[in-house]
């Protein structure tokens, strides 16, 4: 490299964006994956006995999957050729291995084969990889965003080491941009900031350390010698909502959300949705909810809402955010004004509380298994009626514990679908009526 080669790669280098300059050089320097990396731990064992299998590295946006591979090729002294699954095709996967290939054989060097974004890699592209994983051609490192037992063949994924990296928790961003503050790579110290904005900016990642540092790197650019929260929020172009993740108005902000869908009011519960998603909430999270919402709140009396919010949660892991924000949208719309019950939660709750004060009754000899002639003799299975055998499918029987036979849990409501479900329990709890009042019926 000439002189001038040398000098050009250090300006680009100085001319780099923060969250490039501040890539960790080694392991240690590496943070927020310790359940990889750490002492004992499994990716530090294969690099100190350099045994690092094939890798598929799963996890969001700004968790260091491309950092990791870099640094396992450097920990190992291999050789990193890096392709993008955006826009390699099977043309530019047969150089790279034939160029694996001539740097084994000429210097008994081992490759690793970065592949970004792998998940957009089409099976005819993963098939013509298989062969040189499977003869360790190269060392393949996969990186998705993508769930890789959907994304990934069976026979590649067969043959790598699935790792899951997890988005940074907020103390881990701060000391990220602590460290991208003070080090001669990063700002050298230049520029003060103040912790607030640290704060801010570590909480509005959304665990992404790039997104952290790049919002960092805005903020010093305009904020002059201090960067304080409110330059740290025109970086981002986000005005601070109060809502701690952590703390108490986490719990009010979800709490008013889950009782304006509990009370109908569909503009109460996209308000607070909204505010939420703007904070920085993981929307995976109303998801979870939302589903809970569907058989807690409203239950029989719109079976459809389960369904409803089952499918909006697939289909936001289908399409991501932004546009995820539709199926959720449109979701919580549903939920809220849908027609309202509570019987299947206190249905639970009143069947297990007989199940708590009673403790294990027996099983009635005419519902009990009986596939011995043992059994049979004992009486197991005994007058048990087969509904299919009867008119309408149905005859009335007992199917409780004879302690328990007086006993009602489900009270449906009379709102949406769980009215008609109403008419069928009173009809069936009527003919159980009647049955006990036959003589000569023992039960």
């Amino acid at each position: 490299m000439d002189l001038f080669a040398h000098a050009g790669q250090q300006e680009q280098a100085r001319r780099a964006p923060l969250a490039e300059r501040m890539r960790p050089r080694t392991l240690d320097e590496f943070m927020g994956q310790e359940h990889l990396t750490a002492e004992g731990r499994f990716l530090r064992r294969a690099l100190e006995n350099d045994q690092v299998p094939s890798l598929i590295l799963w996890g969001p946006p700004g968790t260091g999957k491309t950092t990791l591979a870099g640094l396992v090729a450097r920990s190992t002294g291999a050789a990193f050729d890096s392709v993008s699954a955006v826009l390699a095709g099977v043309k530019d996967i047969r150089e790279t291995v034939a160029r694996a290939q001539e740097r084994w054989n000429l210097h008994r060097q081992r490759t690793f084969l970065f592949i970004d974004e792998i998940h957009r890699f089409n099976k005819a592209q993963q098939d013509a990889l298989l062969p040189h994983v499977e003869k360790g051609t190269v060392t393949l490192i996969g990186a998705t965003t993508e769930n890789p037992s959907f994304e990934v063949n069976a026979a590649l994924l067969s043959r790598c080491r699935v790792v899951t990296l997890r988005g940074l928790e907020e103390e881990e961003l701060v000391s990220l941009l602590r460290r991208a503050v003070a080090d001669e790579r990063g700002l050298h110290g230049k520029v003060e900031v103040e912790d607030a904005a640290l704060d801010f900016l570590a909480a509005s990642a959304g665990g992404d350390a790039r997104k952290a540092l790049t919002g960092l790197e805005v903020a010093a650019a305009h904020g002059g010698a201090k960067v304080d929260r409110k330059a740290a929020e025109e970086a981002l172009q986000q005005k601070t909502l109060l809502y701690d993740k952590g703390g108490e108005e986490h719990y009010n902000v979800i709490s008013a959300f889950i009782k304006s869908m509990r009370g109908s009011d569909v503009d109460g519960a996209l308000y607070w949705m909204a505010r939420m998603l703007e904070a920085g909430e993981d929307p995976i999270f109303l998801f979870r909810r939302m589903v809970i919402f569907a058989s807690e709140d409203i239950g029989n009396a719109d079976p459809r809402a389960l369904s409803v919010a089952v499918d909006a949660l697939r289909a936001f892991q289908l399409v991501g955010l932004p546009e995820g924000t539709l199926p959720l949208t449109q979701a919580v719309t549903y939920l809220a004004l849908a027609p309202k019950s509570n019987a299947v939660l206190t249905a639970y709750t009143a069947a297990r509380a007989a199940v708590t004060k009673e403790g294990a009754l027996p099983v009635p000899l005419h519902l009990r298994n009986a596939p011995t002639k043992l059994m049979k003799s004992l009486g197991y299975g005994g007058g048990y009626k087969y509904p299919h055998n009867f008119e309408g499918h149905y005859v009335p029987e007992d199917y409780l514990p004879e302690a328990l036979r007086a006993r009602s849990f489900y009270s449906p409501s009379q709102n949406g679908e769980e009215a008609k479900l109403s008419e069928r329990y009173e009809d069936i709890q009527r003919q159980l009526a009647e049955r006990l009042r036959e003589p000569g019926e023992d039960g």
